[in-house]
């Protein structure tokens, strides 16, 4: 497939305000792409956006909460405005949701389905029609290995990635006939403001933003279904694919769930 996949296609990335959704708008950008750029953030919105001008891209900044339908509906509408069309959605904002068992509410399962599961959906549904009627586009839908695999404390968040990854496969079966790949990114723990508070084992180190959204524009450019990084995790999932007791024996002899910090 070409290199020049990007070139002037238009793609909207949520959470675009910091960590994972910046860098993928910074890599779509200098892949040649416009962007519409979304977060609940809007200072950090306009620092990416700054980022993506600078390298001679255009950048519509969309202040939105995904939990509310409304707005992403909005976002939709106002990309489709300027841009006339969308190409491309990344589906990457998202909260860490992080508690034992025993402290779990339902109010907190609530707001990790609200923004890490619904959120998505709603992009999804408000993009969808416009790239059926283009005849193509490309979906991204950034997860987590959380969805395949649930660390211990992170049932709330978990529970939301798994729903994610089940709609994304759903999705990827039903739209690809028609032109419309969607591909699941599914890292480990990624060097983000949502897991500073954690101490993580040496051997899983966090994971660049950068790595990850080069991972995303790949995984967009060469229609993967599924992308899991790093090396670590994807050993997980082939210990866990031939029997979860030994995933789960792995998780507890090398602390992958990591340490609260003091």
């Amino acid at each position: 497939m070409s290199g020049r996949f990007f070139e002037d296609k238009i793609a909207i990335v949520t959470g675009a305000s910091r960590s994972i959704g910046r860098a993928t708008a910074i890599e779509l950008a200098q892949r040649g792409a416009h962007l519409c750029l979304a977060a609940r953030n809007p200072s950090g919105l306009e620092e990416t956006a700054a980022q993506v001008r600078r390298l001679g891209r255009e950048a519509l900044t969309v202040q939105t909460d995904v939990s509310v339908q409304e707005q992403v509906q909005r976002m939709t509408t106002q990309t489709i405005e300027r841009f006339g069309r969308v190409d491309i959605l990344v589906a990457n904002a998202g909260i860490y949701v992080r508690a034992p068992i025993e402290r779990v509410d339902v109010q907190m399962l609530e707001r990790s389905l609200a923004v890490n599961f619904y959120g998505a959906v709603y992009c999804v549904l408000a993009v969808l029609p416009h790239m059926l009627a283009q005849g193509g586009g490309r979906i991204a839908l950034v997860s987590s290995y959380d969805g395949k695999k649930a660390l211990p404390g992170d049932a709330p968040y978990a529970c939301a990635k798994f729903a994610l990854n089940a709609f994304g496969e759903a999705l990827r079966q039903e739209l690809s006939p028609r032109g419309i790949y969607t591909s699941l990114i599914l890292p480990g723990r990624v060097d983000t403001d949502m897991i500073r508070e954690l101490r993580l084992p040496r051997i899983q180190p966090p994971i660049p933003p950068e790595k990850v959204a080069r991972a995303i524009a790949h995984a967009l450019q060469r229609r993967k279904a599924e992308v899991i990084l790093p090396p670590q995790v994807l050993l997980l999932h082939f210990v866990n694919f031939l029997h979860p007791s030994l995933g789960d024996l792995a998780v507890r002899l090398f602390h992958l769930q990591g340490w609260e910090k003091s």
